[in-house]
């Protein structure tokens, strides 16, 4: 597969997200607590977009009347009609045996790392012959 630079680290600050396009593709990216992930945009439900949506937490309750929040902002709500999809795996919430947003391998490496070999131009033979520039392939 191949790998796209879509932003720049800071252009997503921590616990937000940011529209993409790769491909004709619009990628929702986001970015909580320094770690990145990225689904697409589109909800598998009806189309809202992602990206617009909410980054929510996990609500579980052992009792009535007891809440307890976990994974923080680990979850999308979708921008329509808030259907939950967990940012790591795309698992949906709402329908969870059959619905599933599509997930993409996200990665942050520095400017020097990509700028890395081993990248080789192709080179032409170039002669010049009476006043006439050549080009050999």
């Amino acid at each position: 597969m191949a790998r796209h630079i879509v932003a720049k680290r800071g252009e997503i600050p921590p616990n937000s997200s940011k529209l993409v396009t790769v491909r004709g593709r619009q990628i929702a990216l986001f970015n909580v607590n320094d770690e990145f992930f990225a689904l697409t945009d589109r909800c598998p439900h009806e189309g809202g977009s992602l990206c617009a949506g909410l980054l929510v937490g996990r609500l579980t309750s052992k009792n009535p009347g007891t809440y307890e929040l976990s994974r923080k902002r680990e979850f999308v709500q979708c921008s329509w009609h808030g259907w939950e999809f967990d940012i790591r795996t795309g698992q949906s919430y709402c329908d969870p045996d059959s619905i599933k947003a599509r997930t993409y391998q996200v990665t942050v490496e520095a400017g020097s790392e990509l700028v890395k070999g081993p990248f080789v131009a192709e080179t032409f033979p170039v002669t010049v012959e009476d006043q006439y520039v050549l080009i050999e392939l």
